[in-house]
């Protein structure tokens, strides 16, 4: 295995298996998202990207797509090929048997079962190997995966509509709308690569939300697949205040309520309205929150968990340093000073106490301003 500086044509072809990779980005989960580019003789091929779990990986497209002009070709590959049996065969095994001369990959895969295991596989068969190229790029596009196989929690970002006071909603609790259209329709594209959505009781007592994803509501000019797969729905409720009514409950899909409460008959009533309620023990009065995330990851393989709740549950994640990215959309208006803010926090006494934030990207959308925002 070798780690060289990046040709020019390795960036030019991986950068291409990069954007392929990208039109998986609603359907892959709890898969990662990736592309693959096979190069022979400077003309691409093959090339193909993962598009859903338990369908052949993006390396197979591309040997479909290339046919008999595999032998002694490049492969460019935003992840390392698999070499375990899952659900398909390895991708190690067929880029071998295709003849295969050279293997351009971007980064390793951090899950144990892979984890250089296919870059050895592929270096014992003789096909050179290089890694290495644009993987920060890569890195990017694939957060929630490498987040639960490294530290075995999702990638948890949470949304936030504000005002330009930084206020969420009225003191009445009244917030809808206060972004644009345009605004809502990029909530609508990360709710769908999203595995999963949280809120709290608070909201769903408040405002009764579907946290669905709405078809007729998704951007165009991102690639959208044949189907478009409901993210879980995760309801954060200490005590069991969520209504059997609620709307979320009955729509397709699953929702979880993690609860400590162990209240049989409201257990009952909620599982019997179509919820899946799981008791987590508390921790400092509230919900084990880490534990939740923990057990999203292993049992539930949540890879990106979207977070669109109230100042409370916002607030607890954000102490609890749970909170990866943090993406408000602005909006150019004015709601008081009574009105609801963004995070509950401790009162802070001296500004050394601030939370330290990184603003990383902010950019236009309608009339409004999206900012992302990754906690220091």
């Amino acid at each position: 295995m070798r780690t060289q500086p990046e040709t020019h044509c390795d960036q030019y072809y991986m950068t291409r298996a990069l954007r392929l990779a990208e039109r998986g980005l609603w359907s892959t989960a709890p898969n990662p998202r990736v592309g693959c580019v096979i190069v022979r003789d400077g003309k691409i091929v093959g090339e193909g990207w993962h598009q859903v779990a338990g369908e052949p990986h993006a390396e197979i497209y591309a040997l479909q797509m290339a046919k008999d002009k595999t032998q002694g070709a490049t492969c460019y590959v935003t992840l390392e090929p698999c070499c375990h049996h899952g659900r398909t065969p390895p991708c190690t095994d067929a880029l071998i048997k295709a003849g295969i001369g050279r293997v351009v990959v971007a980064m390793t895969d951090p899950n144990p079962l892979v984890s250089s295991k296919g870059i050895e596989q592929l270096l014992k068969a003789g096909i050179v190997v290089d890694t290495g190229v644009l993987s920060s790029e890569a890195e990017k596009i694939n957060p929630g995966f490498l987040s639960r196989m490294r530290h075995n929690r999702p990638y948890i970002r949470c949304k936030i509509a504000m005002s330009v006071d930084g206020k969420t909603a009225m003191a009445s609790g009244e917030s809808q709308w206060i972004t644009s259209k345009e605004s809502r329709t990029d909530v609508q594209a990360m709710r769908a690569r999203s595995s999963a959505v949280m809120t709290g009781a608070g909201t769903i007592l408040a405002d009764n939300p579907q946290m669905t994803v709405r078809e007729t509501e998704l951007p165009s000019y991102l690639y959208r697949p044949p189907v478009i797969k409901q993210p879980l729905r995760v309801i954060v409720d200490a005590y069991l205040s969520t209504p059997p009514t609620a709307r979320m409950l009955s729509l397709p899909g699953q929702t979880l309520i993690f609860t400590a409460s162990d209240d049989e008959f409201l257990t009952k009533s909620l599982e019997k309205a179509g919820a899946k309620v799981v008791f987590l023990p508390e921790r400092e009065r509230h919900i084990d929150l880490h534990a939740m995330c923990e057990k999203l990851a292993t049992d539930y393989e949540v890879n990106e968990l979207l977070v669109e709740t109230g100042a409370n549950l916002a607030g607890s994640m954000l102490r609890a340093q749970l909170i990866d990215e943090i993406v408000i959309y602005m909006a150019p208006v004015l709601l008081g000073h009574k009105a609801r803010g963004l995070f509950h926090l401790p009162e802070l006494e001296t500004l050394s106490q601030r939370v330290r934030l990184n603003i990383t990207e902010i950019r236009a959308l309608g009339n409004d301003w999206r900012m992302t925002i990754h906690p220091m």
